[in-house]
């Protein structure tokens, strides 16, 4: 007599399992999260990456189906990563994992190409399903998080507010981030490819446009910003 097939677990050998490219600028939590998905059938971490610049880097070298990126990352954020993948890779699948239960970033992750924003705290709960749905093409945002973000974005659209706005384009986010990590101009000016004159003129308009005076100033901001860790 036939038996009725499983539809628990697709059956090894079946299809390829989705390559991952997992990126988090802390060895301890890419372990941690490594050993969630190669416990999976379906799902395999093929290469690792300590920042949003070398996420870049080894998506192209790697061409993995699936990225996870951690949002506070050195050198370039996660955020600032996924536009990027998202530009050059437009088949790629982006999901944020993150600790930042946060309205901005989440709507910032969407507007970057992310398919799923998942917390850190619940990732053995809910990064396995996340990365299966980015690669049914479909969202998923942790449980909890859908009602209320609607009910907020509906509820302010309603009333006619803004929604939040970018004060500072994405170039100018990639500068003050670096100048936030000490990198000196002529630094900065080899890292984004442009002259030095260029990332003076871009450093003399972020103080302009967020009325602060020097380094420091603008390194503070970049914390409260979320672009680099205190």
């Amino acid at each position: 007599m036939p038996t009725s097939p499983s539809f628990a677990t697709p059956a090894r050998g079946a299809a390829a399992p989705t390559r991952i490219l997992l990126a988090d600028d802390h060895a301890l939590v890419r372990r941690g999260v490594r050993l969630i998905l190669d416990g999976e059938p379906d799902l395999t971490v093929v290469a690792e990456a300590g920042d949003g610049a070398e996420a870049i880097e080894m998506a192209r070298s790697e061409q993995p189906d699936l990225v996870i990126l951690d949002i506070a990352m050195p050198r370039l954020t996660g955020l600032q990563a996924a536009r990027e993948l998202s530009r050059v890779m437009p088949g790629l699948r982006i999901l944020m994992l993150t600790m930042y239960d946060n309205e901005q970033y989440f709507f910032e992750a969407l507007k970057a190409g992310a398919a799923g924003y998942v917390l850190k705290s619940v990732a053995d709960r809910d990064l396995v399903e996340a990365c299966r749905a980015a690669m049914r093409d479909e969202p998923f945002l942790y449980p909890g998080a859908v009602t209320a973000l609607i009910r907020n974005f509906l509820d302010r659209a309603r009333d006619g507010e803004d929604l939040p706005a970018r004060a500072i384009t994405e170039r100018e986010e990639e500068i003050l981030k670096l100048v936030a990590e000490g990198n000196s101009s002529k630094e900065i000016a080899e890292l984004l490819f442009i002259s030095v004159k260029t990332v003076e003129r871009h450093r003399a308009n972020l103080l302009q446009k967020l009325g602060l005076r020097d380094r420091l100033e603008l390194t503070r901001y970049a914390i409260r910003a979320g672009l680099i860790e205190p």
